[in-house]
């Protein structure tokens, strides 16, 4: 054991230092930040759904997430339940097998309702589209507010249009949400 630490120490640190991310970038997702809550004027909790994608979009609202953007540390929350939830970030084009799901998830919501369909096959279907295993795009089984184009967007699109959904205001009325047939 001592041999390796002997060689621990000898070889010290040899990863490269950890990227400086532009000032700009930080300051707007700040910006955004203060905007948010000062739209609303409470915090905001938001509710994930992934509706079958491969996970590219989660790993980009994971970033949203982490220190550098630190939505939790200002009021914007993600939240288990979507009884809780302001918001709905969807992800994914959405499978037969989600589509109930979904609808339930967005039916638990309570009003006024706010939907995002993030990443090109939230808006979509991307690659996937309609076929014999998915119901195609996000907006064929709820109603939604605002689309993220891009496969995966960046963290600071999402931001923006969280920011721009909340600026649109909740809805007025509550829209019924279009039919879908799950059956194959």
């Amino acid at each position: 054991m001592w041999k390796l630490v002997k060689q621990i120490v000898r070889t010290g640190v040899v990863t490269e230092p950890a990227p400086v991310p532009p000032d700009d970038c930080r300051q707007e997702a700040e910006r955004i930040q203060r905007e948010i809550l000062q739209t609303l004027g409470k915090a905001l909790t938001i509710r994930e759904v992934d509706a079958g994608s491969c996970n590219g979009c989660e790993l980009e609202i994971h970033a949203v997430n982490n220190p550098y953007y630190n939505l939790e540390g200002l009021g914007i929350k993600f939240v288990a339940s979507p009884r809780h939830a302001d918001m709905l970030l969807v992800t994914g084009p959405v499978s037969r097998n989600m589509a109930v799901a979904l609808k339930r998830t967005y039916d638990a919501t309570p009003a006024p309702k706010l939907v995002v369909a993030v990443g090109d096959c939230g808006c979509d279907g991307g690659i996937f589209g309609e076929s014999y295993a998915c119901v195609g795009s996000v907006s064929r089984v709820i109603p939604v507010d605002r689309v993220v184009p891009g496969c995966p967007p960046e963290p600071i699109e999402i931001l923006r249009a969280i920011l721009a959904t909340v600026r649109a205001g909740y809805r007025q009325k509550d829209e019924p949400a279009p039919e879908v047939s799950v059956s194959p």
